[in-house]
């Protein structure tokens, strides 16, 4: 394999994963699925939601959630991803509430 061609394929895989990056808020979605709990213990999945703006969990809220995509989330008590005592919950996690506080409402993908 030529010098120039190695170097051509070592600068492409360097850059893919900026450009993948880079193309998350493009319209795209958070790939995988956000389950959550509420306090009556009914499970909601939701596939794929998209990266851009603020999604509200059912009407009784979230006492957990797990995160099985490939991005972060940010959960929130309010119903507008706005306000103190929000929770950051890395990809591939899971998280509850702390037994007292509010249950979360809201939550926004980090991208």
């Amino acid at each position: 394999m030529s010098t120039h061609r190695r170097l051509g394929l070592a600068a492409a895989a360097a850059l893919l994963p900026l450009a993948v990056a880079g193309c998350s808020g493009l319209g795209r979605s958070a790939v995988g699925t956000i389950t959550y709990e509420t306090e009556r213990e009914l499970v909601v999945t939701v596939t794929s939601p998209p990266v851009e703006g603020c999604h509200r969990l059912g009407p009784a809220g979230a006492t957990r959630i797990e995160n099985d995509t490939l991005v972060d989330l940010v959960a929130y008590p309010t119903r507008d991803c706005r306000g103190p005592l929000s929770t950051y919950i890395p990809s591939k996690t899971a998280d509850s509430i702390v037994p007292g506080r509010l249950p979360w409402r809201s939550y926004s993908v980090v991208h």
